[in-house]
């Protein structure tokens, strides 16, 4: 290390061929080595501190549109067609998706609970660190949720989506063998299940949607702000927000046993 200067450093970080975020990992590993090294007498010489990195470019993320989110769903087949349909209307990560159990909803009340999320078969809390999020289900995906059940297929852990062999579905493997093969099938460019997920957060935004709300739904919200325990009720903007997204991805669902919108309820988008 005595040997390594700025530059030689400099035209190994410039060299080594990774993506932004790894090469800038890469040296901060450095620098946490170099720090220990001068710490212990090994270099008096600084060599890594004005590292110059390569900028980010930000990558413009699939989002699928309305029109074929609802090509999609008209074209998928079950239990996919589940699977599309609660990434459409709820934003979860695919992960989340396939971590889902039946036990984390409540169709009375129409209420699902995120606390878990699965990768490669293995079980992981989800990126909340500290509470586990619910939110509001629209009355079309309650209704279609217990249509679904009727033909389920239990499983020892209960998971929604699951193998022959009664483990939860990997994301990864659901894009390449279903939907990509779906999306080639009516001609709609290729994107994975994240897409959803963009897509439904640019419907909050279009309906108008309140800025906590939002971040209650994708988790991306300070602990303080997302909901809390199971028991909580949704709020009413949730509430709105769930129903109004139920309508406009499946407008020949069932209806509502709640025609229109009370005087003091204002819909969020007039």
């Amino acid at each position: 290390m005595r040997d390594l200067g700025p530059e030689e450093v400099q035209r190994f970080v410039s060299s080594v061929e990774v993506s932004p975020k790894t090469k800038k990992n890469l040296v901060a590993t450095l620098q946490m080595l170099w720090k220990s090294a001068r710490s212990w007498g090994y270099v008096a010489h600084d060599a890594v501190s004005n590292i110059v990195l390569p900028k980010r470019h930000r990558m413009v993320q699939r989002s699928y549109t309305l029109e074929e989110i609802q090509r999609i769903l008209d074209a998928a087949n079950e239990p996919e067609h589940t699977l599309y349909l609660l990434a459409a209307e709820t934003a979860m990560r695919g992960g989340e998706l396939c971590g889902l159990q039946i036990g984390d909803f409540d169709f009375e009340r129409g209420l699902v609970r995120v606390n878990r999320s699965v990768w490669r078969g293995k079980v992981q809390s989800t990126r909340s660190e500290h509470t586990d999020r619910s939110f509001a289900l629209s009355h079309q995906l309650v209704h279609h949720l217990r249509e679904y059940l009727k033909r389920w297929t239990p499983n020892e852990k209960s998971w929604l989506l699951a193998t022959r062999n009664g483990t939860p579905w990997d994301q990864d493997l659901v894009v390449k063998r279903k939907l990509q093969p779906l999306l080639d099938s009516v001609g709609i460019k290729r994107g994975g299940l994240h897409a959803f997920r963009h897509a439904n957060i640019m419907l909050m935004d279009r309906l108008g949607v309140p800025l906590k709300v939002r971040m209650q739904r994708v988790g991306h919200s300070d602990p303080a702000l997302t909901l809390g325990p199971y028991t909580h009720i949704a709020s009413e903007d949730d509430g709105k927000f769930a129903e109004q997204l139920g309508k406009i991805l499946r407008p020949n669902a069932p209806k509502s046993k709640r025609e229109g919108v009370a005087p003091d309820e204002q819909p969020l988008v007039h």
